[in-house]
């Protein structure tokens, strides 16, 4: 009898400690499975980011990719310079995890609304910080007097995209390695072309350009060792005056220029008559402030729209 109790017994004590494996077995895998569902949630549920400039969009929507929904402010079409919030840009701003501009000299109107975002509001972004700007000697009349163009200079577009990164990392830290690895992609293609613009522009005949629009290539010029010539001053949308065309149209032939350049979003009004009275040829270069709708129906980037500039500035410096 006493054979059979113990036989009972260990068998009794077999099917709990099956029974305690089982359970074991069971919580484990509905601890992977849970972290699972939570690593899966943090993939698909995106980060709300609001810009609004183009190149901060292209950066941050490159850095990003498919964690993260871009939001520009900017409408299609409409010149950076003249842009006003409505409320429903204020509302988008708030909503968002993470609000990127440029700073106080090219937004202005930022300082307003950042008054009203309390502090369960998004991370704010200036993605100037730490950039040194030059001095606005075209007479912009931006805060401080100082040129607001900096992505113009591939140097100051990737501190731009450096601190990006940075704001994204700071509210989705968990996802810094897949946006690490994006940013240093993209960032080495920013020095490509940036070395690009050195080696095809170095051997130029001409190292002056003119440009019928607004002062906004200071930057690029600087960074090339090229000397740059804006039609006027001021606001996008200003006039030259008749003297200032005489002198455009002096500066073409006293340089040996066939080439006059107009501004996106702009009517080339006054590249046009300087290319009627003087036969030189018109060709864009594009701020990159702002896209068209076509462009950004077209998904059109940063980086392509300085290699059509590269391209323009080859053909009007004659570089062969």
């Amino acid at each position: 009898m006493r054979s059979i109790f113990l036989g009972f017994k260990h068998l009794v004590s077999f099917f709990l400690i099956l029974l305690i494996n089982i359970s074991l077995l069971s919580c484990i895998t509905m601890l992977f499975v849970s972290c699972g569902s939570k690593k899966d949630k943090a993939y698909t549920e995106k980060i709300i980011i609001v810009t609004t400039l183009f190149p901060l969009y292209d950066f941050a929507r490159h850095i990003g990719q498919d964690r993260v929904e871009v939001i520009l402010l900017l409408p299609p079409g409409v010149e950076p310079h003249g842009f006003e919030p409505k409320p429903g840009d204020i509302a988008k701003i708030k909503k968002s995890r993470l609000f990127i501009y440029t700073g106080d000299v090219m937004e202005p109107w930022v300082r307003t609304i950042l008054k009203s975002i309390d502090k369960e509001g998004p991370f704010i972004l200036v993605a100037s910080e730490g950039i040194k700007m030059a001095p606005d000697e075209a007479g912009h009349g931006h805060r401080e007097n100082l040129d607001p163009h900096i992505w113009l200079d591939f140097t100051n577009a990737t501190i731009m995209l450096d601190n990006i990164l940075n704001g994204m990392v700071t509210v989705d830290g968990q996802n810094k390695g897949y946006y690490t690895e994006n940013w240093r992609r993209y960032r080495e293609k920013l020095e490509g072309l940036d070395k690009r613009f050195k080696e095809e522009l170095t051997p130029c005949k001409k190292r002056v350009f003119i440009h019928s629009g607004h002062a906004a290539y200071g930057y690029l010029a600087k960074r090339y060792n090229l000397t740059y010539i804006s039609g006027y001053g001021g606001a996008p949308d200003g006039e030259p005056t008749p003297k200032t065309l005489i002198t455009l149209k002096n500066l073409l032939k006293q340089h040996g220029l066939k080439t006059i350049f107009y501004e996106e979003f702009l009517t080339p009004r006054v590249a046009s008559i300087i290319s009627e009275e003087t036969g030189a040829e018109i060709l864009k270069l594009h701020p990159c402030g702002n896209i068209t709708k076509d462009e950004m129906d077209r998904g059109i980037t940063f980086l392509e729209l300085m290699e059509e500039n590269l391209k323009n500035l080859k053909k009007g410096l004659q570089c062969g």
